[in-house]
C-alpha cells in the first residue's frame, strides 16, 4: 500500500512526538517514584519508537521523513514538559529567606495553612529568618505569590522531595488545606 508523501511526514512527525512525550513522562514517573507506571508506559512508548523508526527506515531516501522524525522528537521533548507541569507530581520543599527576623511570615503562612518550620539565621546584612516548607508540587506557585505578596523581599529556593517520613506534615497530610484571600 503507498502512502501519500505528505501524509507518511505527518504520520513520522506524530509518532516520533509521541515517544519522546510518553518518553518524558516515563522518565518523570520514574524518578517520582511511580516505576510500576513507568513500566507499563515503557511498553507503548517502545512500540510506538519501534513504528516510527520502522518508517523512516524503510523510506531513507526521502530527507523529509527523517526531519519529520528530529522534529517530531524535539516537539515531544517540549510537550512532554508542559504535560509534566501540568501533572505536578510529588512534593517539594521551599526554603524561604526572610529580612524580617521577627517570625511574622512564619506565623502569617501558618494561618494560611502551610506547615512551616522556622528558624533564626545570620545573612550577610543582619538576623534572618529562615523557614522551611514541605508541599505537594501542585501547590508550589501558589505559595511564591502568597510569599512575594507577604514580603516582596524574601528569597525563595525550592528542590523535590522524593524521600517523605515523619513529622507534623504527614500526620496532617489528609486534612490540610491551604487557605488563599484573594
Amino acid at each position: 500500500m503507498e502512502i501519500h508523501p505528505l501524509l507518511l511526514v505527518l504520520i513520522i512527525f506524530s509518532i516520533s512526538l509521541s515517544f519522546v512525550t510518553l518518553s518524558t513522562i516515563r522518565m518523570i514517573l520514574m524518578v517520582k517514584g511511580y516505576q510500576y507506571s513507568a513500566a507499563g508506559l515503557s511498553i507503548l512508548e517502545v512500540i510506538i519508537n519501534i513504528l516510527g523508526l520502522g518508517l523512516v527506515l524503510d523510506n531513507l531516501a526521502n530527507v523529509q521523513n527523517l526531519l519529520a522524525y528530529a522534529f517530531g522528537f524535539a516537539a515531544g521533548i517540549i510537550v512532554g514538559s508542559k504535560i509534566e507541569d501540568k501533572l505536578s507530581l510529588g512534593y517539594v520543599t521551599a526554603n524561604i529567606i526572610s529580612q524580617d527576623s521577627s517570625g511574622r511570615l512564619a506565623i502569617q503562612l501558618r494561618d494560611k495553612g502551610y506547615g512551616v518550620t522556622d528558624w533564626e539565621t545570620n545573612g550577610y546584612e543582619g538576623k534572618r529568618s529562615s523557614l522551611q516548607i514541605l508541599m505537594p508540587k501542585k501547590q508550589e506557585p501558589e505559595l511564591y505569590r502568597v510569599v512575594k505578596e507577604l514580603d516582596p523581599h524574601a528569597f525563595i529556593v525550592a528542590y523535590d522531595a522524593k524521600t517523605i517520613y515523619g513529622g507534623f506534615w504527614i500526620r496532617a497530610l489528609k486534612k490540610r488545606t491551604i487557605t488563599v484571600n484573594d
